[in-house]
């Protein structure tokens, strides 16, 4: 049969691997969060609102599965492979097609050298950004921080054959738009923060590092 966006989409709600219940615990925590939000904050109980919060929920939701085909321990690398399968293949054609010659460079030289050591790191961030976005957690801090992992795929599969690099400029936009228009204030857990940490200028110094990340 062949593939489609509902196939597609029950294949991964019920793929038997561990990550898929954390997705489904995710998931509720986001519904139960918005029901929350909406009882408590009539202000948002519009389609705008509802709207922000689907379209967050969906591209957080886009982090998670890519975070699927590199999990760890060996990020989808062929341990008897050099470096040519899985994430370390996509961190070598970043050396290979980079736009500019030092993040070329740096892939070359000190990412795929010590690949163990940065595959954490970018799984790790990946599922940070994830979370973010399907809880409305700190949206405005991991907008901005998925928007710069973006940057790095944009300028570093810029020149690569198989690539269209608007697809990535497309996914940096959406993440500035989250970072800019606070979505997690829209039925997610930045709602729920206190209101002097949502912008008072009396308010303290956490409160205004709280409000600056949300």
């Amino acid at each position: 049969m062949a593939e489609n966006p509902i196939s597609d989409l029950i294949e991964f709600l019920t793929d038997p691997i561990w990550p898929t219940p954390i997705f489904w615990v995710l998931m509720i925590a986001s519904v139960v969060i918005a029901v929350i939000v909406w009882r408590r904050r009539p202000e948002q109980r519009d389609f705008s609102h509802l709207a922000q919060w689907g379209l967050r929920f969906v591209i957080g939701g886009f982090w998670w599965q890519q975070t699927l085909w590199k999990l760890p321990p060996l990020f989808a690398q062929d341990p008897t492979a050099p470096l040519t399968t899985g994430l370390a293949y996509w961190m070598s054609q970043i050396g290979k097609y980079a736009a500019i010659p030092l993040q070329a460079d740096v892939f070359s030289k000190i990412v795929l050298p010590h690949f163990y050591v940065f595959a954490p790191i970018v799984y790790a961030a990946e599922v940070l950004t994830a979370v973010s976005l399907m809880l409305g957690l700190f949206t405005r801090l991991f907008g901005l921080f998925g928007a710069l992992q973006i940057l790095n795929l944009w300028l570093g599969l810029y020149n690569a054959p198989s690539e269209w690099p608007w697809t990535y400029f497309f996914l940096l936009v959406v993440q500035l738009m989250f970072a800019v228009h606070c979505y997690g204030r829209a039925l997610g857990v930045d709602a729920l923060l206190p209101r002097a940490a949502q912008g008072s200028r009396s308010a303290g110094l956490g409160s205004r590092l709280l409000s600056a990340v949300s």
